[in-house]
């Protein structure tokens, strides 16, 4: 199988939600977002999404896990896969894992597998996706 590359800008809005716990204990911050984007470039797609996240107690500490549900087409082919998240902030040090859920590709885009970047430049976000299609059995 040959690694693909795509990239282009996205756009998106987080949306603070209720919290499905109470956060009244001492110490991290818990938080909890919804995702809207729109990818342009290689990703023609919209995805939908959930964040849960944590502000440590030493300032530029955080961490993040997110699922988003992204559809639309890739280099041309149509269909939707989901997106799983994990981040961390380590004193303003970041971590970035983001990965295709194995087996979530549907449609064209069945066998997707890969890894994406988030880039944040000048306030605007850009993304890099490293990814392969695998023929499904």
């Amino acid at each position: 199988m040959t690694t693909m590359h795509a990239a282009g800008p996205f756009d998106v809005k987080l949306s603070p939600q209720v919290l499905a716990v109470e956060d009244k204990v001492e110490g991290a911050t818990l938080g909890r977002m919804s995702i809207d984007k729109q990818f342009h470039g290689d990703l023609e797609a919209s995805s939908k999404g959930e964040m849960l996240s944590a502000m440590g107690g030493t300032p530029g500490s955080a961490g993040y896990v997110a699922i988003e549900k992204v559809s639309g087409t890739l280099h041309g082919r149509s269909g939707s896969f989901v997106l799983q998240h994990n981040a961390t902030m380590t004193r303003g040090t970041p971590a970035l894992n983001i990965i295709v859920v194995p087996d979530s590709g549907t449609g064209e885009l069945a066998g997707l597998s890969g890894a994406m970047t988030i880039i944040i430049a000048d306030g605007k976000h850009s993304y890099a996706f490293d990814y392969t299609i695998a023929p499904t059995p």
